[in-house]
């Protein structure tokens, strides 16, 4: 069974960082895309960031570009999501993703594996 386990977030304040991880079980990933989503209270689900199998593609919502960092350690199965210079508006509930192909993606209708999420709350 495929499992994505987010870990890392809660409770920090403006200005502050937090790092996320997530561990995949159940299959090896290191030949696919993997991708951050961000979900807020009331809000559609949104991109954050993507990195492809080689960890050489990267991308970023523009909302975090310059404050995140997206890496992976293939060999672990990990993906990590690095947040500096955090700020309220980054409070949401964050879903680490997995795609079916090592091809980088923006859309979340493009990823086929999720995790459970983990809380990131961001005080002023």
């Amino acid at each position: 069974q495929v499992q994505l386990v987010e870990s890392g977030g809660g409770l920090v304040q403006a200005g502050g960082s937090l790092r996320l991880s997530c561990a995949a079980s159940g299959r090896t990933f290191s030949r696919n895309a993997m991708g951050w989503f961000r979900q807020a209270p009331g809000k559609e689900r949104e991109f954050v960031s993507t990195i492809g199998w080689s960890g050489g593609i990267i991308y970023y919502a523009d909302s975090v570009k310059g404050r995140f960092t997206v890496s992976r350690q293939s060999a672990e199965n990990t993906v990590f999501l690095q947040m500096n210079s955090l700020k309220p508006e980054d409070t949401a509930v964050y879903y680490c993703a997995a795609r079916a192909s090592e091809v980088v993606g923006l859309d979340r209708r493009e990823y086929a594996y999720w995790g459970q999420g983990t809380q990131v709350t961001v005080s002023s």
